[in-house]
């Protein structure tokens, strides 16, 4: 009776270092199907044993600003200094177009610049159990400086300050319930009423002809 559009859903997903948005994408991404982490262009230098157009597109800052130019970006940010990091959106309406999902992990300010070109998207906000938990976090991690904590704990403030503007908002204190609320909220934007691309249900008299014909075949 219901044909829904073959059109992915995009989902932006934001939350303070520390929140573990990253790892819920990532188990979001194996638990469904159909599904994919938007890859993003940047100008900065391959770091360890990452892989270019897997963890990043890594481009020339010749090429970034020419591809800003030419209006190729969802959404970008410069970071500092010369390094630069956007979202590409040819690559996200081709996954889209196709019937797949795309999750992009940005910042705020980036989920603010992807809500004034696209009002279809889908925008969720992990917010750490509290600020307690979230210093725990970034301290057990010993990836950064006492410095480096302090100015994301800072940061991490002024982000949960825009949660209002997310459509959702999922408290990670537990992994597998936060998961299950992340997959619950796309399995119910799917089942949206404008998603429906065509329903059918025939002609009302034939059906309620049908219908009581059936009735009495019964009795």
């Amino acid at each position: 009776m219901i044909k829904t559009k073959n059109q992915g859903l995009l989902i932006v997903v934001s939350g303070p270092s520390g929140s573990g948005k990253s790892t819920l994408d990532q188990l979001l991404i194996s638990k469904r199907k159909n599904i994919v982490m938007s890859i993003s262009d940047t100008t900065r230098k391959i770091r360890g044993e990452e892989k270019d157009g897997v963890d990043y597109n890594f481009i020339t800052n010749e090429e970034f600003q020419n591809n800003i130019k030419n209006n190729k970006y969802l959404e970008y940010a410069n970071v500092y200094a010369d390094t630069y990091y956007g979202t590409p959106e040819d690559f996200v309406n081709k996954k889209l177009n196709n019937g797949i999902d795309v999750i992009l992990e940005i910042d705020i300010e980036g989920a603010r610049k992807v809500n004034e070109k696209r009002k279809d998207a889908i925008f969720i906000f992990i917010m750490p159990p509290s600020m307690k938990e979230l210093k725990e976090r970034l301290v057990s991690r010993k990836t950064e400086s006492k410095e480096q904590v302090i100015e994301r704990f800072i940061t991490a403030y002024k982000e949960i300050n825009e949660v209002s503007k997310y459509n959702y908002v999922i408290v990670n204190d537990d992994l597998e319930t936060a998961l299950s609320k992340m997959d619950a909220i796309i399995t119910c934007e799917k089942c949206r009423v404008d998603r429906i691309e065509e329903l059918e249900v025939g002609n009302k008299e034939e059906i309620i002809h049908e219908i009581l014909m059936d009735f009495e075949s019964r009795e």
